[in-house]
């Protein structure tokens, strides 16, 4: 295995993968944000709903895993 990780082409790739999972994150967020009948971020952080946060917080890990899963 060694240190294949460090050449530039390797690393370039997993950045560009780690951006590309990010957006497609970001992206469904707020999808499923405008979906929802209220604020989901005003309601999380404003009212401090923690009922809520921890809802969207696994629902954030099930979009993690799956967009880990699409491009690994």
């Amino acid at each position: 295995m060694g240190i294949e990780w460090l050449r530039p082409a390797a690393f370039l790739g997993s950045m560009l993968y780690a951006i590309i999972g990010v957006l497609i994150f970001w992206i469904t967020f707020l999808i499923i944000d405008k979906l929802t009948p209220y604020d989901l971020w005003g309601e999380i952080v404003e009212k401090q709903n923690r009922a809520l946060g921890m809802v969207v917080a696994a629902m954030c890990l099930g979009i993690s895993i799956i967009v880990a899963a699409a491009i690994h």
